[in-house]
């Protein structure tokens, strides 16, 4: 049997010998079921079709980016990050392929994998059985994990160290277990925080924002996103990698603190107060 997978997230499921009868993931308000119907294949149905291939970018010493192409499910980018106390995967992808199987073996396998929130949960089982790594999901999100594993770690409370330079954050928003990861010693000690779409990197790559859902267009309270924005005043970072390969390349954190700003102003109106009136 195999683990079917959803063609809009990307998640897979149980091993069975039918399609699920649905995806919750897609049908909570978070996400979205194709207007087209509910549809799903397997990782041995795309490795079958032959088109897709996982292409990699050397971003910085230490770090790639990790994509599927052509685009599959929620197209978001994951970032393998190597180190000498071992190698974390940022995010996971649903397609896994011998190429890349074999270029993680070459670079030092892979020690955790840890994701932002469900919508990226994709493969991670696949990932982490080929790695022999563990899979580092929030405790308040346990519920959404559709495919269940000895090799899953449930980590609760605000904060939970990989290694001493690299520190998981559950920052909320866009789920309660929304996480984000600050790599104290990346981007030559100034430091990198990987924001998955907790806190999503706008097209101009200077500023950032939040939400509760992103196809839904659902914002997220004003206190929520203040408290989000203050908690990242105590990491260290000043470069930030979004979910889709978006970068705000330097001074990141005062870039959070004025994004959270304007998008407050938003909410109570008063950014709008200059506007004339019709």
């Amino acid at each position: 049997m195999e683990g079917y997978i959803c063609m809009t997230c990307g998640v897979q499921y149980e091993p069975s010998e039918r399609e699920p009868e649905s995806c919750p993931i897609c049908e909570d308000e978070r996400q979205y079921v194709n207007p087209e119907g509910q549809k799903w294949t397997t990782l041995q149905s795309m490795k079958k079709e032959g088109r897709f291939q996982n292409k990699w970018v050397e971003e910085e010493e230490g770090l790639y980016s990790v994509k599927t192409d052509p685009g599959f499910a929620i197209g978001q980018t994951a970032y393998f990050i190597k180190q000498e106390s071992g190698n974390v995967l940022w995010d996971c992808l649903t397609y896994l392929d011998e190429e890349s199987i074999q270029k993680i073996k070459k670079l030092g396998g892979i020690h955790a994998i840890a994701i932002s929130h469900p919508h990226y949960y994709s493969a991670c089982i696949e990932w982490a059985e080929e790695f022999d790594a563990k899979v580092l999901l929030h405790e308040n999100d346990r519920h959404w994990v559709q495919r269940g594993s000895n090799f899953i770690q449930y980590w609760k409370g605000q904060s939970f160290p990989i290694h001493k330079n690299m520190i998981l954050h559950c920052l909320g928003g866009h789920f309660p277990g929304g996480t984000v990861m600050e790599w104290r010693e990346g981007n030559e000690g100034k430091g990198i925080l990987f924001s998955g779409d907790i806190l999503q990197v706008a097209p101009d790559q200077d500023w950032v924002s939040f939400m509760y859902s992103y196809p839904n267009m659902i914002p997220l309270p004003a206190e929520k996103v203040k408290a989000m924005a203050m908690q990242t005043e105590e990491m260290k970072f000043d470069r930030i990698y979004s979910a889709f390969r978006r970068i705000v390349k330097k001074e990141a954190q005062a870039s959070v603190k004025r994004s959270a700003k304007r998008y407050i102003a938003a909410l109570d109106g008063s950014l709008f107060s200059g506007d004339r009136k019709s």
